[in-house]
Parts: structure tokens; C-alpha cells; sequence
């Protein structure tokens, strides 16, 4: 059975730090509660966790994985040439469930692009989960802990059922919130491409941007 970590949320992660950044460093999987979801966290530069976590979820290879981040400087690691849309948006709504796609650096591995060339960033609204990426020491992907086409799950208990023994770390500082999943949202175009309806709505992002979205159905 996979390590469970039962935290206190108030409380520092330091003490922590050596065991989460050991099973990162080793292509490990850990799950975690998001500003949504439950996710599953590996580094993003680590082929190996990555293909665990297409692995583990059943996951078709063609299909990206988003990395969440704790500050700028891990978003200028993972992406290059950001356009003045996409910065605007990071002022305006970040941390907040609103994912922005960006050209990715050569550097990560093409399985977690999808050979895409891009990657999707999000820094999330929960101060809890900015703090585990920061013990982390590197940004973390964050797809959602469950099955390919599963249901989304919230808490610890649900990780454990659906996964068992296939993933290395499970953290429980108490459930993930819920609710409405991270808006999606392509930065590399002008105007930018709503990929994903979510938390954040389509007029709030064309009220920062000044221009309409392109909504793909």
C-alpha cells in the first residue's frame, strides 16, 4: 500500500521535505489535493514519473499533462515567449483554477507535451498546495487523480480505492474543494482559444484581454 501522509494544513511541510523530494527525484507518484481535485505529481522534467502517470491512469499518450507552479520563476522554467494577453491574465487572476497554455521549453520531456510544443501552467488558489510545490523544490503535474474518464475525486480515502498500491504517496491535509474544474485556456494564439469552460468564465477572461475568445465546442 502506498504511503499516507496525514497533515495538518496549518502546519509547516519542512519536516517533510526529505521523503516528497526523495520519491520525486526517483520518478515517484504522489497524489494531492489541488485548488479543485485531488492530482497526480510527478516532476515534469522526469520521464520516468511521467510515463507512471500515464500508466496508472490508463492515459492515451497523445493527450498532455498540466503542471501546476508555486512562483513566476518555475513558469519561466517550463515556458518561453509569453505573450502581453498571457501576462495580463497572470495580474488578473492568478492563483485561481485558470489554466494557460504556453510554448513550452525544448527541455520537458515531449510525453508530457504530447509533442505539442506547449505545455499548460496553473498556479493554484489554495496557499496549501503553493506550499507543497515549494517543498517539492520543482513544479508538479497535476492531472487529475483518477482513472481515464473517472470520476474527479476529493479526498485521500478515494485516491487510495481507485489507485491502491500503484502510486507512492498519498497527502492528506483534509479534501480538496471541488467544484468547477480550472478554466483552459490556449495563450499562444491571438485572440487566445478557450479550450475548456471552467471556473473562470469566458467574459471575465475577454473583459482582461479586450479581445473575444476563440471557443472550441
Amino acid at each position: 500500500m502506498p504511503q499516507i501522509l496525514k497533515i495538518d494544513p496549518n502546519t509547516s511541510l519542512k519536516s517533510h521535505t526529505k521523503c516528497i523530494r526523495g520519491i520525486l527525484k526517483g520518478g515517484g507518484v504522489i497524489a494531492f489535493p489541488t485548488d479543485t481535485y485531488y492530482g497526480l505529481g510527478v516532476n515534469p522534467f522526469n520521464e520516468k514519473g511521467i510515463r507512471r502517470v500515464f500508466e496508472i491512469k490508463a492515459r492515451e499518450h497523445g493527450k498532455p499533462l498540466l503542471v501546476l507552479v508555486a512562483t513566476d520563476a518555475q513558469v519561466n522554467q517550463l515556458a518561453q515567449n509569453r505573450s502581453q494577453e498571457a501576462n495580463r491574465l497572470i495580474q488578473k487572476f492568478w492563483p485561481a483554477p485558470l489554466t494557460l497554455i504556453f510554448t513550452a521549453v525544448p527541455e520537458l520531456p515531449t510525453i508530457l507535451t504530447a509533442k505539442t510544443g506547449k505545455v499548460g501552467i496553473r498556479l493554484p488558489g489554495n496557499e496549501w498546495t503553493r506550499r507543497l510545490i515549494e517543498t517539492a523544490g520543482c513544479p508538479l503535474t497535476a492531472t487529475s487523480a483518477n482513472r481515464t474518464g473517472g470520476t474527479n475525486l476529493r479526498t485521500a480515502q478515494e485516491v487510495l480505492q481507485v489507485f491502491g498500491n500503484k502510486i507512492d504517496l498519498i497527502i492528506d491535509p483534509g479534501p480538496a474543494p471541488g467544484g468547477k474544474v480550472s478554466t483552459l485556456l490556449d495563450t499562444t494564439v491571438s485572440p487566445p482559444v478557450l479550450l475548456r469552460r471552467g471556473a473562470i468564465t469566458q467574459q471575465e477572461i475577454e473583459s482582461c484581454t479586450a479581445n473575444e475568445c476563440t471557443l472550441v465546442s
